[in-house]
């Protein structure tokens, strides 16, 4: 199986483009690769299918961001924690086109096949808005795992009209003017052929339906403003920029229809003695000059209590030692990283005469003068540098 291209580079756009960006690049190799400008060929059909997966993706904030965490990999996983539903391993080129459609017209012979028989969008989903929240999490808190219950402002069904948006004894009518399809066409002529411009329909809003008499307490929306309370169990081992969905805890649909979901995004706060690099903890250790040399035992905190590390004798400033399994727990699989403790030899600034006195007497001693090199500093320098 080929290898997928980077979905950014199938674009040719940059990974700070925005929205309107990559709708343009997308419509441009669009046109490039129709299948009506290039009959027969199959690079170009591969080629239109491959922009409109990367378009697909790119233009949607939720699968952007799995995309540019996880790359293609995350595009595969379900709904739930770390990843939205929706991969594309069986994205063809009916769905290629379904979306050129969608979001800029169609038309033409392939379009006439795919889509005049009954396989346009027809009325607007009646979904609520998802919601989005932030969650901040200490690395204790990441370490263990913790339970955080949150209070929500969103809309909720209104308890008068159960959602529906219609006063009690009133009922919904047919739109008179998109004759309830929810949407109204205008046709017109290109170089692709016959382009069908599809919209939603401004007097219904692509329900197919209108409120003669609304509901007073909503106002014919079907929902009202409240708050919920929602507790989220964050697992252990969870970075910044991971999330969790919560079925149905968004925003209420207009009109009774499905609910949205709640995003809970993760961001880890700083900690005031460690720095966490992927799964493993990082920590600076001062010891003394005398520990480095003759070395010792240090008591190194972790994110779980503390532990005794060995000093080897002869210890370098910038040495890191490894303290197996003190670090984060894998989100994904078990076992966890590393406490990496990074020793800092401390020099004093402050001596008494006797002291001077004795470190004068040792540094006479050949034991403790730094070795020669036969390379200059500006050699050692350049070779570090790759220069």
């Amino acid at each position: 199986m080929t290898a997928k291209r980077d979905f950014y580079e199938v674009l040719g756009v940059d990974r700070s483009a925005d929205e309107a960006a990559v709708k343009s690049a997308y419509r441009k190799k669009a046109m490039q690769y129709h299948p009506d400008r290039n009959p027969g060929n199959k690079d170009a059909e591969e080629k239109f299918k491959e922009a409109t997966e990367a378009y697909e993706v790119l233009k949607d904030p939720q699968k952007r961001q799995m995309y540019d965490q996880y790359g293609h990999a995350g595009l595969g996983q379900g709904a739930g924690f770390g990843g939205y539903g929706g991969g594309f391993e069986g994205f063809d080129l009916s769905d290629a086109l379904r979306a050129f459609m969608r979001d800029f017209g169609g038309g033409g012979s392939i379009f006439e096949d795919f889509f005049d028989t009954g396989m346009g969008r027809g009325r607007r989903s009646n979904r609520g808005e998802d919601l989005r929240v932030r969650i901040t999490l200490t690395l204790e808190e990441i370490n263990s795992g913790v339970e955080k219950t949150l209070k929500v402002n969103r809309l909720l069904r209104c308890e008068v009209c159960s959602g529906s948006g219609v006063a009690a004894g009133s009922s919904r009518k047919t739109c008179p003017q998109c004759k309830g399809a929810g949407q109204v066409r205008t046709v017109s002529r290109t170089f692709l052929g016959t382009i069908q411009q599809v919209s939603t329909c401004n007097m219904c809003r692509g329900t197919g339906e209108i409120i003669a008499d609304p509901c007073r307490n909503c106002g014919g929306e079907g929902r009202t403003k409240g708050s919920s309370t929602v507790t989220i169990k964050v697992p252990p081992g969870v970075s910044s920029g991971n999330y969790m969905t919560v079925d149905g805890m968004g925003n209420a649909a207009p009109h009774g229809g499905t609910p949205g979901n709640l995003i809970a995004v993760f961001e880890e706060k700083e900690h005031q003695l460690f720095t966490r690099h992927g799964d493993n903890i990082i920590y600076e250790m001062p010891i003394s000059f005398v520990t480095a040399t003759l070395g010792g035992e240090a008591t190194v905190p972790t994110l779980n209590s503390s532990e005794n590390l060995k000093i080897p004798a002869g210890t370098q400033s910038g040495k890191v030692l490894r303290l197996k399994g003190k670090g984060i727990p894998h989100l994904h699989h078990s076992g966890r990283g590393d406490q990496l403790v990074q020793v800092m030899v401390w020099v004093p600034t402050k001596l008494n005469a006797e002291d001077k006195n004795l470190l004068e007497t040792l540094a006479r001693s050949d034991g403790f003068k730094p070795p020669k090199t036969d390379k200059s500093f500006f050699e050692r320098l350049r070779e570090s540098l790759g220069v």
